[in-house]
């Protein structure tokens, strides 16, 4: 099995006089998803599964529905990914480098090239896990 990637990025949240720190994970356990956990803490992380589709896409052009959007923008010179998340709670706004996360979403590929992430997953095992935790 492939080893995880994992890249820490200082990334603008609207709102905060400072950068924050984002760390992006991958894994060839979950190969249809990207972790995006953002430091709000000294040792705490909130964590949201996005789809690496969406990801890749948001390099190029404007995706996502819902709770997770991300575009790519032209800031005072810099090519950025902004990433505007969505909850109950309420929405924040990330500004992340565009080069950075190109390289993430290019680390990727070595770990599970794509196109190939449905032979890295073993639908009967996932059916299995959602009837475990449905069955309360």
């Amino acid at each position: 099995m492939s080893n995880p990637v994992q890249q820490d990025m200082f990334t603008v949240l609207h709102g905060r006089p400072g950068p924050v720190v984002t760390r992006w994970t991958y894994t060839a356990t979950d190969p249809f998803a990207v972790i995006l956990a953002v430091r709000a803490g000294h040792d705490r992380w909130v964590e949201w599964a996005v789809a690496r589709d969406l990801v890749i896409a948001s390099l190029s052009h404007p995706a996502g529905h819902g709770d997770v959007r991300m575009s790519p923008q032209r800031v005072q010179g810099y090519d950025i990914v902004e990433i505007e998340i969505r909850s109950t709670d309420g929405r924040a706004v990330l500004e992340v480098d565009r080069d950075l996360l190109e390289q993430f979403v290019d680390s990727t590929f070595g770990v599970v090239a794509l196109g190939d992430e449905s032979t890295w997953t073993d639908l009967d095992q996932e059916i299995a896990k959602i009837m475990r935790s449905c069955a309360g």
